[in-house]
């Protein structure tokens, strides 16, 4: 399939909007995939796509958080390796699975998400108290997370953040910069998936990635600049969003 300059105009300028949305509060997939599927592209080939495109933004985000002190990647090896490997279970699952479940139950537990941060003020201001350590945070919930990005994907952002704040006590912006690196390997694990086994198309995938690194420099210095007054509403507003568009199909 061929595609005009045009196209990839449109997908690069797509690829920016997400990147800066997804590395602020998640949920960039509202405007990447049905970006892709509007091109004419298959919904699994748009899938597979959108896995390649978004590596980049999440790649980005991660080193640019790194830098700037938000990251320790040497404590959470642990956590890439778990969610690298539910996401390569979730994609390996997808043809095993009935994914018509997930899509009745994951709108509601976006509601729920989006409830919290709309109720809870001052949630994700301070460090509080673990709840659980990071062993057993890491072989439960980055790998039920993982496993449900590879497999299905909306709203990961928002539940690996919700998850950090509330189960290992971080900030709301440290929270969101680990959540990139999490979100970064459970991306690659399922681009892979998909590389190998269905089709990609690369340059639509690069174009969007160039537009993702861009966008995912801006979410980030934004992250560190304005914190838990920028992150706090997007998620609520995101959760919301994705809520709908899930239930309404």
């Amino acid at each position: 399939m061929e595609f005009g300059i045009e196209i990839f105009i449109l997908l690069f300028i797509v690829g920016l909007l997400a990147g800066t949305m997804d590395t602020i509060a998640g949920g960039g997939g509202l405007l990447t995939l049905p970006a892709l599927l509007s091109v004419g592209i298959t919904p699994i080939e748009a899938l597979g796509t959108n896995k390649l495109q978004s590596v980049f933004g999440t790649f980005t985000a991660s080193i640019y958080f790194f830098k700037k002190k938000f990251i320790d990647f040497s404590s959470m090896k642990l956590m890439i390796f778990m969610a690298f490997f539910g996401s390569s279970l979730g994609a390996f699952s997808l043809t095993l699975i009935d994914s018509s479940i997930l899509k009745r139950i994951i709108p509601l537990l976006l509601i729920v998400i989006g409830l919290y941060f709309l109720f809870t003020k001052n949630i994700g201001e301070v460090e509080k108290h673990k709840l659980v350590s990071t062993t057993l945070y890491s072989f439960t919930f980055v790998l039920a997370i993982g496993f449900y990005d590879g497999f299905f994907g909306p709203g990961t952002g928002s539940f690996f953040t919700i998850a950090f704040i509330y189960f290992l006590g971080l900030n709301i912006s440290t929270a969101t910069a680990q959540t990139k690196v999490l979100n970064f390997a459970t991306n690659f694990a399922a681009m892979l998936y998909f590389l190998i086994f269905s089709k990609v198309y690369i340059l639509l995938g690069l174009v969007m990635g160039i537009g993702q690194i861009i966008g995912a420099i801006i979410g980030a210095k934004l992250v560190i600049l304005k914190g838990q007054k920028l992150i706090r509403p997007l998620i609520v507003i995101v959760s919301f969003v994705m809520s709908i568009k899930l239930l309404i199909g």
